[in-house]
C-alpha cells in the first residue's frame, strides 16, 4: 500500500552570489563595529535594518514536497538442492516459508510498508549449491533502497558463499542444532587395472561435526567392500586415516567396487556412507604363438597384424620343409636354432592366451601328445583360430589328429573334392549380422553386395559345430567359431584373406575382422554373443541385452542400490538387441539380471559436492551473518522467528526475532515554496527600521 506524505523544510534562494552577500555582511558588521566602538544612538535599530536586508538577500522559502512513499522489499530464498530432502528438512522449510508469508499478510500495520518476493533455489546439477547466484539474480531487480533484508531457509550446505553482503542477512536452518555425518571418501582409484593383478584402492573415512575432544582418540568403523556382487569383504578402518585397499582384477572389462561404511549414531544420513567406483580390467601383454605351416603369401598378413600392436607379444615359427624331405644340408646351415617343440607346446603353452595355425599341416613335426596338449589347452580356457588351406583336405589334415576333436568342422573329403578353386565374394550370415564379431562389419550391406574384394579359393566342410558367420560359395561355411568346454576355437576355411590386405579388388576390412575374432577368442567381454550390460549416464540407467536370437525382448529385473526390485520390459531395437531405460537418481549399485546373467552399474551422486556433506550446520554461513548484522535461527515446527522492523543502526536481529530494516524510500510528487520575506514586505520594514535608526540618533 503506497500513501502520500507532505513534507515541510525551510530552503534559502539567494537573490545576488553567495561572496556577494558574503561582502555585504562584512561591510555591515563594520559598520555596526564602529556605531558600538562609538557608542552611536540607534545602533540596534541600525542593526536591525541590515539583518533585514541581508535576509531578504539571501531568499528564504518555506518548500512544502508530497512525497509518495514506497514499500521496503523483503526476500524470501528457499533452497531446493538435493541436500534439503533429507529428514524432514523440506517440511520444515515449507513449514517456515508459510509461517513467514502469513506475518506479512496478518501483520502488515504492524510491519509497515513491506513487500515479500520468494524465490526458490533448484538442484542444479553437478556444481554444489549456488545460492548467492540465485540472490544476486533476484536482487537485481530489487533497488537497494528499498531492500529491507534477504531471509535464507537452508540446510547451510552453500557451495559459493561470497566474502561479504550488503543487506542484512537471516538465515534458517531447519534443524534443531548442529548435526553430525559420517562419509567414506575415495582418495584415489585407478581407472584401469591389469588382468591377474591388483590395484590399490585409497580411501579414508571420516566422522563430521563430531566433538573435537572425540576426534583425538583413535576411532575405528567397519568398511565392507563387495566386487560385481560378490560375498562381501569386511575390514577395519580408523577414521580419520587413510586406508589403501587392495582390489583383485580376475578379468577383462569393467568392474564395480563399493565400499560401505558402518552408520554413526545419531549422523544426518547414510547417503554418503558408501562409494562406488569402476575399474576397468585390461590384459598386460597378450601372448600369442604363430605357427605358419606351408610358405604361401599370405604368412605376412598374420605377422604384420599382430605386430602392428604393442599389446601383443608374438612369437612366430614358420616350418620351411617337411621333416621327411632330406637333402643332406646340414643342420647348421638349416636354422639358427631348433625348432622347441617341447618347450612351446608342453612347458609353456598355457602362458599364451592365443594359438594360431596359419596352413598348418601335421607330418610328424609335432607328436601326438603335443597335439593333445593343445586340444587340452583349449578345453581348460585357451583360444585357438585355424586358417585353413588346401593341406586341410589332405593326409596331414589337422582333423585328423587330435585337434580334429575341438574344430567345429571337418574337410568334405579328398582335396579333390574340398577344395574350391573358384572366383566367389565373402558374405556375412543372417547370425553373423547378429554376432559381435561380425555384425556391422565395414563394406557389409544387408540388401546389396558388400564393398570388399573376391577370393579365390575356399574349402567345403561338413560335421559343422557352433556358429557359421561368414559363408563362401554356394553358400558353404567360411568361418566358423564354437566353443569348446571353457575355451574358444575359429576356423577359417580358405588362406585367402591377404587379398584383403594387399587392395585387391578394392580390399576388405581384414584388420579389423581379424580383430574380433581373436578377441573374441580370448573372451572379451563387449565380444561376448550373449551379454548382459549396464552402465548409468545422465541420471539414467541404460540396459542392453545382446543375444545371436532375432529378438532380445523379455524382462530384465533391477535392483536399486537400497535392495528395491522393479522388473522392467526390453524393447527391441534391432535384430538381437534389447534396450531398458530408467531413472538411476540414487548413488550406488545397481544389478541387473536376465535370470542366467548379472550385470552392474556404478550410479556416482548427481551433484558430488551436495551430497559429501549432508549436515545442517551454520558454520559456513555464521561469519557471513554475523557481517552483514543479520541473524541466525534454527527452525522448529512450530513456525518461523517473529519478524519486526527496525530502524538503520539498530540490531537487525535477536534470539527469536528478525529485522528487516525501514528504509523510508519515496518518489516526490510535488513541490510548492512560499517566499518568507516577500519584496512588498521587506523594503517597508527596512526603510521603516532606516527612519527608526535616523530619529535615534538625532534624538
Amino acid at each position: 500500500m503506497k500513501f502520500d506524505q507532505a513534507i515541510a523544510a525551510l530552503r534559502f534562494d539567494p537573490s545576488v552570489p553567495l561572496w556577494l552577500l558574503a561582502a555585504l555582511a562584512a561591510f555591515c558588521a563594520l559598520a555596526l563595529a564602529v556605531a558600538i566602538w562609538r557608542r552611536a544612538r540607534g545602533t540596534a535599530w541600525r542593526g536591525l535594518a541590515f539583518a533585514v536586508v541581508l535576509l531578504w538577500l539571501a531568499g528564504p522559502r518555506l518548500v512544502e514536497e508530497t512525497r509518495q512513499t514506497r514499500p521496503d522489499i523483503a526476500l524470501l530464498v528457499i533452497d531446493q538442492s538435493s541436500s534439503m530432502s533429507i529428514g524432514a528438512r523440506a517440511k520444515l522449510a515449507e513449514q517456515a516459508r508459510a509461517a513467514i508469508e502469513k506475518q506479512v499478510q496478518e501483520q502488515g500495520r504492524e510491519l509497515g510498508q513491506l513487500e515479500l518476493r520468494s524465490i526458490t533455489v533448484p538442484e542444479a546439477g553437478t556444481g554444489g549449491t549456488h545460492l548467492f547466484a540465485a540472490i544476486d539474480r533476484a536482487l537485481a531487480d530489487i533497488p537497494a533502497a528499498r531492500l529491507a533484508g534477504v531471509i535464507v531457509v537452508t540446510d547451510g550446505q552453500i557451495h559459493d558463499i561470497p566474502a561479504t553482503f550488503a543487506a542484512p542477512l537471516h538465515i534458517l536452518i531447519p534443524a534443531r542444532g548442529e548435526e553430525t555425518d559420517r562419509r567414506v571418501r575415495v582418495v584415489s582409484a585407478p581407472g584401469y587395472g591389469i588382468v591377474g593383478k591388483s590395484v590399490e584402492l585409497r580411501v579414508v573415512v571420516e566422522d563430521l561435526g563430531v566433538d573435537p575432544g572425540l576426534l583425538t582418540q583413535p576411532r575405528s568403523a567397519t568398511l565392507t567392500l563387495r566386487r560385481d556382487g560378490e560375498p562381501p569383504r569386511s575390514v577395519s578402518a580408523q577414521v580419520g586415516r587413510e586406508q589403501t585397499i587392495e582390489v583383485p582384477i580376475p578379468r577383462a572389462g569393467p568392474i564395480v567396487v563399493e565400499m560401505a561404511v558402518e552408520p554413526l549414531t545419531g549422523e544426518a544420513s547414510t547417503l554418503n556412507n558408501r562409494a562406488v567406483v569402476t575399474i576397468n580390467g585390461v590384459r598386460d601383454r597378450l601372448r600369442v604363438l604363430l605357427v605358419s605351416g606351408e610358405p604361401h603369401p599370405g604368412e605376412r598378413t598374420w605377422r604384420r597384424l599382430l605386430k602392428a600392436d604393442p599389446a601383443v607379444d608374438l612369437v612366430h615359427f614358420t616350418i620351411l620343409r617337411p621333416p621327411e624331405k632330406d637333402d643332406m644340408t646340414p643342420l647348421n646351415e638349416l636354422a639358427l636354432i631348433a625348432f622347441p617343440v617341447r618347450e612351446l607346446f608342453q612347458v609353456k603353452i598355457r602362458e599364451f592366451d592365443l594359438i594360431i595355425l596359419d596352413r598348418f599341416t601335421n607330418r610328424g613335426l609335432l607328436p601326438p601328445v603335443y597335439l593333445r596338449n593343445i586340444a587340452e589347452y583349449v578345453r581348460q580356457g585357451g583360444a585357438l583360430l585355424m586358417s585353413a588351406g588346401p593341406e586341410f583336405a589332405g593326409i596331414g589334415s589337422p582333423s585328423n589328429s587330435p585337434l580334429g576333436a575341438i574344430l567345429p568342422a571337418r574337410p568334405l573329403g579328398t582335396s579333390v573334392e574340398s577344395v574350391t578353386n573358384e572366383t566367389f565374394r565373402p558374405l556375412v550370415t543372417d547370425l553373423g549380422t547378429r554376432h559381435p564379431v561380425t555384425e556391422g562389419l565395414p563394406g557389409w550391406r544387408p540388401n546389396a553386395p558388400p564393398l570388399w574384394g573376391e577370393w579365390f579359393r575356399a574349402i567345403r566342410a561338413t560335421d559343422v559345430q557352433g556358429d557359421v558367420l561368414m559363408s563362401g560359395p554356394e553358400g558353404q561355411p567360411l568361418l566358423v567359431v564354437n566353443h569348446v568346454d571353457e575355451g574358444r576355437v575359429a576356423l577359417l576355411l580358405s588362406d585367402q584373406i591377404w587379398l584383403w590386405s594387399r587392395g585387391h579388388d578394392g580390399g576388405g576390412p581384414q584388420a579389423e575382422l581379424l580383430r574380433r575374432v581373436a578377441h573374441w577368442l580370448m573372451k572379451e567381454p563387449e565380444l561376448d554373443e550373449i551379454a548382459l550390460t549396464a552402465h548409468v549416464e545422465a541420471g539414467q540407467l541404460l540396459v542392453e541385452r545382446r543375444t545371436t536370437e532375432a529378438t532380445a525382448a523379455g524382462n530384465v529385473t533391477i535392483t536399486d542400490p537400497d535392495g528395491q526390485k522393479r522388473s522392467v520390459a526390453l524393447d527391441t531395437t534391432r535384430a538381437g538387441r534389447g534396450t531398458a531405460q530408467m531413472p538411476a537418481g540414487m548413488p550406488g549399485v545397481w544389478q541387473v539380471s536376465d535370470g542366467a546373467r548379472v550385470a552392474y552399474a556404478a550410479a556416482g551422486a548427481a551433484n558430488p559436492q551436495e551430497l559429501a556433506d549432508l549436515r545442517a550446520t551454520a558454520t559456513l554461513l555464521a561469519p557471513l551473518v554475523r557481517a552483514s548484522g543479520g541473524s541466525l535461527h534454527w527452525t522448529d515446527p512450530d513456525g518461523a522467528p517473529s519478524l519486526r522492523r527496525v530502524e538503520p543502526g539498530r540490531d537487525f536481529g535477536g534470539a527469536h526475532w528478525i529485522g528487516l530494516v525501514r528504509r523510508n524510500d519515496h518518489i516526490v510528487t510535488g513541490i510548492s515554496a512560499l517566499p518568507l520575506l516577500p519584496p512588498w514586505l521587506a523594503l517597508p520594514l527596512i526603510l521603516g527600521l532606516v527612519i527608526l535608526a535616523w530619529r535615534r540618533e538625532g534624538a
